[in-house]
């Protein structure tokens, strides 16, 4: 249960009234402000047209119809906002009853009896995951948590691109080519970045060698026509090449729950059931004896509008693949989400012209999100070479390890090593997941390890120190009573507490993510300031109390950073 919802309601309920009373029919938007300046306001600035009053004038004839209640304790207007405070006391006592009652399941929605395909991360197995893509697997993971969360029944799905000439060159290379001859591009025992090498000289080759590009387009079209040998061959190889890429996801703690390899549509004839279909379509021309769409009528223009479907040899390109991938994806779910580079906005606004041209009323729901790049100079592997999400997990956890050493002297090494990679990979989730999603992002490590600002650190700080006041407390009762905790720094800590039900369900709901890094960072604040003002250990007949404010700030930020797919440590 939402502990607002009430107080919601009610607010809800005298603003209708006093609107009717004034002869206004329009809805108004409540709006949630900091809670210094009000729980719950109304702008009145849409309906001054209307109603010929200045927002001022408004906000006061509203004002002064709605009486206080047992929940509502306060009404005023200010500057043309219709402002609420709501009864401290029943906020206290409702918030709290609800965090002890529910504790790990507090913020939880109802099941929303939807079900819920996520597509994320994705990326072609030729190579290690790119720094650039690393956002990626956080925002698609992270909005799962959330939206599972909120009630929604979620499936997370990696699409595995083992067709087309990338893979296929890369397997040739596996095979053919002797390893002495192949320049590790690192040196991790790790399959993802051990096959590089294999790819780059196999391409050195077809740029050079017209038979190697003859027979990689040889074994291209026998892979289509569903050769076993060929088949197999480049599965073996792109099953190596994913074995990599999920110890790099593993991580961070991202673990999807499907992996659909693309080469499916090709040998259960569903790309080619796709090509026939496209064909038969008035929008369908051909040129050099390849198909394509003719897209002008979508809003695409420019050389755009051509939507090959067909290379001029008959094979099927990548784009007739995920037609027929996204037609089986509309038979398992209710709703389809896409997580995805900025660079794909064309080609998703072309697959979803081309899905309606087959008569499809649904499309996926796609979230883009921009690149994640370090500052010039900054490389993390200083060699002057790309840099993977594997150097980045690296360095966080060795930052965060020198961090726990200085502050750490009385723990063993061992110790020290497993806080660092909690540290060090919650930084790196939570410094990615709390930039919007279509905002660039410079990765600055002195913000992502800033143990005192809006990072994973003073976060899980936080969330440690509530354990340890609670170990050192021992056994109590656990007492809601709001004559108990009545210090401003509490009853803050309180409001922001009775919050976490709205920032879930928006950052499910409205694919906002980054709202929770934010939430969790004003909650480890608000506790902290209550920590460093209000004595809770020997306080006395509050004590029962406090600590149960401490236990129920504990649940939340543990929530919040299991939403984030952060640790949330006992000690740090």
């Amino acid at each position: 249960m939402d502990p607002l919802a009430p107080f919601r309601e009610e607010v809800e309920k005298g603003v209708s009234a006093a609107m009717r009373a004034l002869g206004a029919e329009q809805d108004m938007q409540m709006e949630t402000p900091d809670p210094a300046i009000a729980d719950f306001a109304f702008p009145c600035f849409p309906l001054a047209k209307a109603m010929r009053k200045s927002p001022a004038a408004i906000a006061e004839e509203l004002a002064g119809r709605i009486p206080s209640s047992r929940l509502i304790e306060r009404v005023w207007a200010e500057k043309g906002y219709l402002n609420f405070r709501v009864n401290q006391e029943e906020l206290v006592r409702s918030t709290l009853n609800e965090v002890m009652r529910a504790r790990a399941d507090y913020g939880k929605g109802d099941d929303k009896r939807t079900k819920v395909l996520l597509e994320h991360t994705s990326v072609n197995p030729t190579g290690p995951i790119h720094v650039g893509r690393a956002r990626n697997p956080i925002i698609g993971d992270t909005l799962a948590r959330c939206l599972r969360k909120c009630g929604y029944e979620v499936t997370t799905e990696y699409l595995v691109n083992d067709v087309g000439r990338q893979v296929v060159l890369l397997s040739w290379g596996v095979r053919n080519i002797p390893p002495e001859e192949v320049t590790p591009a690192t040196d991790r025992q790790k399959d993802d970045h051990l096959l590089v090498g294999f790819y780059q000289k196999a391409n050195q080759r077809l740029e050079t060698d017209p038979q190697v590009e003859e027979l990689v387009a040889s074994l291209t079209r026998r892979f289509e026509s569903g050769d076993p040998e060929v088949v197999s061959m480049v599965r073996a190889t792109a099953e190596r090449m994913l074995g990599g890429i999920k110890e790099s996801l593993d991580s961070i703690n991202v673990a999807l729950d499907n992996y659909t390899w693309e080469s499916k549509f090709i040998l259960n004839g569903e790309a080619r059931k796709v090509v026939e279909r496209l064909k038969a379509v008035p929008e369908c021309h051909e040129e050099s004896e390849a198909f394509y769409l003719d897209l002008s009528a979508f809003g695409i223009h420019g050389r755009d509008t051509k939507f090959f479907f067909t290379r001029a040899d008959g094979t099927t390109l990548y784009t007739t693949r995920d037609m027929a991938y996204h037609l089986d994806k509309f038979k398992r779910a209710d709703l389809l989400i896409n997580v995805l580079g900025e660079d794909q906005k064309l080609g998703q606004q072309q697959l979803a012209a081309a899905l309606k041209i087959l008569g499809e009323d649904k499309a996926p729901e796609c979230l883009f999100y921009a690149f994640v790049s370090l500052p010039e100079g900054r490389m993390s592997t200083r060699k002057g070479r790309a840099v993977h999400l594997d150097d980045l997990i690296d360095e966080a956890e060795e930052r965060a390890y020198e961090e726990v050493r200085k502050r750490r002297t009385d723990l063993s090494e061992e110790r020290m090593r497993q806080i660092a990679r909690d540290i060090g990979r919650g930084a790196l989730r939570f410094n990615i997941a709390r930039v919007q999603a279509e905002k660039q992002i410079v990765f600055k490590w002195e913000e992502a390890l800033n143990f005192e600002g809006n990072s994973a650190p003073f976060v899980q700080y936080a969330h440690a120190r509530c354990c340890s006041i609670l170990a050192k407390a021992g056994m109590f009762e656990r007492v809601v009573d709001p004559g108990q905790l009545g210090d401003p720094y509490e009853r803050k800590l309180i409001r922001i507490l009775a919050q976490y039900p709205t920032v879930v369900r928006d950052c499910g709901v409205k694919r906002r993510i980054h709202l929770m890094p934010a939430y969790g960072q004003e909650v480890a604040s608000a506790f902290n300031q209550f920590y460093a003002y209000v004595p809770v250990l020997r306080s006395g007949e509050h004590q029962a109390a406090r600590l149960t404010l401490v236990e129920s700030t504990m649940w939340v930020l543990r929530g919040v950073l299991d939403n984030l797919g952060i640790v949330a440590p006992e000690e740090m």
